[in-house]
């Protein structure tokens, strides 16, 4: 997801540092760019692997990539790039649009796999394969960014390279509230899209986007609200400011369990909750009035 912008003095965002509009362009065609190239390797990759039982876990690889590569565009942008909120929640919606409707089927957060395999879509082992799947691409997307970087397509690329790449701290409250904003955003986002199933496919496409887009507005400027490990794991982790298990905990702990918690909210909770009590026959109640 794209962090909410915020000045940072070692990257130098801020009013003076916002792109102009060519390099916005740049940064808007590598996005379009990456979108298309995963596009054909998906289409590629099904039909070479529809007889191998192997095509949904390349669709599960290429699709995580595409979703982290534009990730890290538009984090770059965002915080070094200094573009205003209101471009940022826009450009947050437009492209997770985009990716709803290009991912082909594909989960991309290992969230989403964990409860398929809870609902017994999936079973355990491919669970794992895909998460697997979900990480592998989540690395090589972080490995493959400061590459594209370093082509210089524009200068906020230019710039970012004289910085050798450096990111800010994503976490930027106590450690208590950062666990306790991605918990509330995965539990959110969880929540709706459980409740999604009645829409219509163009419905629900853009009812996605906008819960994204408002989980990030509300929980961007304390975490990013990521509500996705594979993701955080590519675009947070390389950050310096917190160790790998206080990552761990805020960008995989808690989010896993914010899902977790919506599922049995859904599945348990609120049933019982609304769950009629069970009607007397009516000699039952005839017995009882006398």
């Amino acid at each position: 997801m794209l962090l909410e912008p915020r000045e940072d003095p070692l990257l130098g965002t801020g009013a003076g540092a916002r792109p102009w509009p060519q390099t916005l362009l740049v940064s808007l065609g590598l996005v379009a760019g990456i979108v298309a190239l995963s596009h054909v390797t998906r289409s590629v990759a099904s039909r070479a692997l529809a007889h191998t039982g192997l095509s949904s876990y390349a669709v599960e690889l290429v699709s995580t990539f595409q979703l982290c590569c534009c990730a890290h565009e538009l984090k770059l942008l965002s915080e070094v790039g200094g573009i205003a909120p209101g471009l940022a929640l826009t450009l947050t919606y437009l492209v997770t649009v985009v990716h709803v409707l290009t991912l082909s089927g594909a989960v991309g957060n290992p969230s989403g796999t964990l409860e398929n395999a809870y609902h017994r879509r999936i079973s355990r082992a491919c669970a794992l394969r895909q998460i697997a799947c979900q990480f592998a691409a989540a690395a090589a997307a972080r490995a493959a960014a400061p590459q594209l970087w370093g082509l210089g397509l524009s200068g906020l690329h230019v710039r970012h390279k004289l910085l050798g790449f450096r990111c800010a701290n994503p976490i930027n409250a106590p450690l208590p509230h950062a666990v306790a904003v991605e918990f509330l955003c995965a539990f959110a986002v969880q929540m709706v899209i459980t409740h999604l199933s009645l829409l219509k496919e163009k419905y629900r496409v853009h009812a996605v986007a906008a819960i994204i887009t408002a989980v990030v507005y509300a929980g961007g400027e304390v975490t990013g609200a990521v509500c996705n490990p594979a993701l955080a794991f590519s675009i947070q982790f390389p950050c310096g400011g917190n160790t790998f298990l206080e990552y761990s905990l805020v960008y995989w702990i808690s989010p896993l369990i914010g899902m977790m918690a919506s599922v049995l909210m859904c599945d348990q909770i609120i049933p019982a909750m609304t769950r009629k009590p069970p009607q007397l026959h009516p000699s039952m109640k005839k017995k009882k009035m006398t």
